[in-house]
């Protein structure tokens, strides 16, 4: 007996001490914690700030980032099943505890143990949810569930319950943009919260815990299982009854994407504007309503994009079909369940077996019919829904592939029939230098079920196609002030958010040529009759190895004036041009263009593009060269401003050209504002004679394909590096310049030239760019003239010499005048005035 009443009290005394050493460590904790943490009455009256929004230089949306797609509501306008709803699925005894709830932590505690230090699910209340999402950062450590709970407590003090809720929705993300609640109602069934149904609440209320695992655009048969789960649980707590049950449980999945649409597709300097906020405004960038006002063209930027797409579209065509982007896939709902991955739904099918029968029938009921196609086709449309569209490409799902025409289902249940016309180009891909043998049969090339891609053609009919395998970029600039008009860094943002345009360093190739030759020209010791020998060159580089760089046709000229040795893109000529200058010498004068010291490589291969440069740095340069010589910078940032426009925060300050001002004037006023004038960095007479040396690239070399835009105006350069990885074309007017350039992200070969890739895309943007505007060529600055020279030797010809070609020449740097090899009795007598040769007379 006495030893029974020992072990009584020894256990009583036990379970005292666990108890007070439990609230010790619950005090000592909260007094550890509790000097770190963030002032809990700040969540009064805490209002939800205005999104970042971007705009074109004429005030039409390309961008929203931040608190977006965010409706905030009132405690009173949320429905009353939606509560329940929200409760049945995060926390059943909100109304109840003081804050946490004991059984969740208990939970939490059991998987801390497990995991070794990292919370998994966490056991949160609503309370502590809300003190995570507007107190906390989001890691999962065990410090921040302490101090998650601590607030959560001192909230409970402080709000009501229906405060805490009100804070709960407005602030919970929920997939595909959308913050809150009533943004969900909008994104998903576009209708007020007021006019959901019960099965689309409970829905809703399921995103929380995954709004990516558990979307129903993202993947409909988990999210039914998630929605009938969480409306069992208001049946298990009354908060339903039996009759509304077994109507939301059955009811199909009705959610579909209704996405705000920006007035211009612009989502490149979209993301661009939107790294400059956090940059410069960090956190506050999404919350305080900052207007980014960018000085892109809303007509422009659909021109790039449109003219990208297209010509990326094109080359991939050029190279073969690879094959469908699915296969096999389930054509009704209940199939794909049957066949779905139920990892991460464990919890939600332990419940009870009636979890996955209602969730079975409510898939049933989503079947769906479409008129020309046999059976239930539910799951098509919710794959195609899923699906996003690249660029003009539309999802498609192929409904019959026979002889030679293939049916296919569109988004929206359309159905549409390509024919051979439109299927014939599907060669087996290879590789970028060769195809397999040409289809016979639809079936050859795709199959029932298999997703693929089509693209609409002119005449309003369809083709096959597919997302392309090269990607490229387009940027356009005003050569007078460096501000971007138009940026495409990709064939679609949504496919690929990097930016080839900022973020791709690429061998430039031979669109860097035409600035070693107006460095030979800005020096004076060359001129474009200058004869340099196209001939073989071998150069020790340093290592073991002899470099011995070639012309791409690998034939050799001889004598070539520089003038045909650019239009031809003579690469020998170009490194015997380097050579003569000496390379620090003329990376110096090439840093006026933009081009950083450090991303010159210190060898004759600079010559050639060896350069690793963006397109926005190429272009940047070749404004240069529009401008007649001065130095501008890219800039797109116009100004940002604060409450509807009306404060002011940034402007920008570029500096500007002034073809016309005198050379002792600092500032010219454009629009009305005054700009610094930028400065010169080469001679304008030179940049004239270098501009008309690259017309001659248009009018017979490398890129005589852009005549067909027939414009007198315009220049410029075709680029391909080594093995055909990248392929340029750099152009400009005087209004106007922009750069196209198409690789492979992988820098393997593209198998095309600049001329077959790069130009058509050029002319196609630049040639609906510039249509209707007047031509306009520069004047012709003081000091360039025209002499006659003789076309072997490229030195002037006297007055009395007949014969010859005409050249321009900067005045002051005239070549020498060809002598005379016969006597000039001798051509009398001959009656040949020609240059002085034996030839001439013989």
């Amino acid at each position: 007996m006495k030893l029974l009443r020992t072990l009584i009290i020894s256990v009583l005394w036990l379970l005292v001490s666990l108890s007070t050493a439990g609230i010790l460590g619950v005090v000592g904790a909260a007094l550890y914690f509790a000097p770190g943490l963030p002032d809990v009455r700040q969540l009064q009256g805490f209002e939800l700030q205005t999104p970042l929004r971007i705009f074109t230089r004429d005030g039409k949306l390309i961008g929203e980032f931040g608190e977006e797609r965010r409706t905030p509501v009132e405690y009173h306008e949320i429905p009353e099943e939606l509560i329940g709803a929200l409760l049945a699925a995060e926390d059943a005894t909100f109304f109840d505890h003081r804050g946490v709830d004991p059984k969740g932590l208990a939970r939490a505690a059991t998987e801390l143990v497990a995991s070794g230090g990292d919370i998994q699910s966490g056991g949160s209340t609503i309370t502590m949810q809300v003190a995570r999402n507007y107190l906390l950062t989001l890691d999962q450590t065990f410090t921040r569930k302490i101090r998650e709970i601590l607030l959560a407590l001192q909230m409970e003090q402080i709000l009501s319950k229906e405060e805490i809720l009100e804070l709960y929705v407005n602030k919970i993300y929920l997939g595909n943009r959308a913050y809150g609640i009533a943004a969900a109602a909008e994104v998903y069934y576009d209708r007020p919260l007021a006019e959901l149904t019960l099965a689309e609440k409970a829905m809703i209320a399921g995103l929380p815990k995954a709004p990516s695992a558990f979307n129903p655009l993202a993947n409909a048969e988990r999210a039914l299982i998630r929605r009938n789960w969480i409306l069992f649980r208001m049946r298990k707590l009354e908060m339903i009854d039996q009759v509304a049950y077994d109507a939301a449980v059955q009811a199909p999945v009705t959610a579909r994407r209704h996405l705000a649409r920006l007035e211009v597709e612009a989502d490149y300097v979209s993301e661009m504007a939107r790294q400059f906020a956090v940059e410069r405004y960090s956190d506050r960038a999404y919350t305080g309503g900052y207007r980014i006002h960018t000085t892109l063209d809303s007509e422009l930027q659909p021109l790039a994009g449109q003219a990208l797409a297209g010509g990326l579209i094109e080359y991939d065509t050029r190279h073969g079909w690879r094959g469908p982007e699915q296969t096999d896939i389930p054509r009704s709902l209940v199939e794909a369940q049957e066949r779905t991955d139920r990892e991460g739904l464990e919890e939600e099918l332990a419940e009870s077996p009636e979890i996955m029968q209602t969730a079975r029938r409510a898939a049933e009921r989503s079947q769906t019919e479409v008129e020309g196609i046999e059976g239930d086709v539910s799951n098509w449309l919710q794959v195609l829904e899923r699906t996003p569209a690249y660029g003009p490409l539309q999802s498609a799902i192929v409904v019959e592939s026979e002889g030679r025409e293939m049916q296919v289902l569109a988004p929206g249940g359309e159905l549409h029939t390509l024919d051979w016309a439109g299927l014939e180009w599907a060669r087996a891909y290879r590789s970028a230098q060769s195809r397999g043998a040409a289809p016979g049969a639809a079936n050859e090339i795709a199959s029932r079920g298999d997703l693929v891609r089509i693209l609409q053609r002119e005449n309003g009919s369809w083709r096959l196609s597919q997302r392309p395998d090269a990607e490229g970029s387009l940027v356009a600039m005003d050569p007078d002030t460096g501000a971007i008009l138009a940026l495409q860094g990709g064939f679609d943002f949504d496919a690929s958010k990097f930016n080839r345009a900022t973020q791709a360093r690429r061998q430039s190739g031979s669109i860097f040529k035409p600035f070693i030759y107006l460095a030979a020209l800005n020096s004076g010791e060359m001129n474009p009759a200058s004869v340099v020998n196209d001939a073989p060159v071998v150069i020790q580089d340093g290592s073991n190895e002899l470099w011995r760089p070639v012309n791409s046709s690998g034939d050799f000229l001889g004598p070539i004036r520089l003038r045909d040795a650019l239009a031809r893109s003579r690469n020998l000529v170009t490194i015997r041009v380097l050579q003569s200058l000496g390379l620090e010498r003329t990376i110096d004068f090439l840093q006026g263009f933009g081009f950083a010291s450090d991303q010159l490589p210190r060898g004759l291969s600079l010559a050639l593009g060896s350069a690793s440069l963006t397109p926005l740095e190429m272009t940047n340069a070749y404004a240069v060269l529009a401008n007649g010589g001065f130095k501008v910078s890219p800039w797109f940032i116009d100004r940002v401003t604060r409450v509807d426009d009306t404060t002011v925060v940034d402007e920008a300050t570029p500096r500007v050209a002034c073809r016309e001002c005198p050379t002792d004037q600092e500032t010219v006023e454009l629009d009305g504002e005054t700009y610094e004038i930028a400065p010169r960095v080469a001679d304008p007479a030179a940049v004239y004679i270098l501009r008309d040396m690259l017309r001659d690239v248009v009018e017979r070399g490398t890129a005589r394909k852009a005549l067909e835009l027939n414009r007198g105006d315009i220049v410029g350069k075709t680029g391909t590096t080594n093995d055909q990885r990248d392929a340029w074309f750099a152009g400009f007017n005087s209004d106007l310049v922009s750069t196209a350039w198409v690789g492979k992200d992988d820098n393997t070969p593209t198998a095309e030239y600049g001329a077959q890739a790069a130009l058509p895309i050029w002319m196609d943007f630049m040639g609906q760019a510039l249509e209707g505007q007047p031509e306009r060529w520069p004047e012709r600055p003081e000091g360039v003239v025209t002499e006659r020279v003789d076309p072997d030797t490229g030195r002037l010809l006297s007055a009395g010499q007949g014969g010859g070609i005409e050249e321009l020449f900067m005045a002051n740097h005239l070549p020498d005048v060809q002598p005379r090899r016969v006597e000039r009795e001798v051509e009398r007598q001959s009656g040949s005035q020609g240059t002085g040769a034996y030839e001439a007379i013989f």
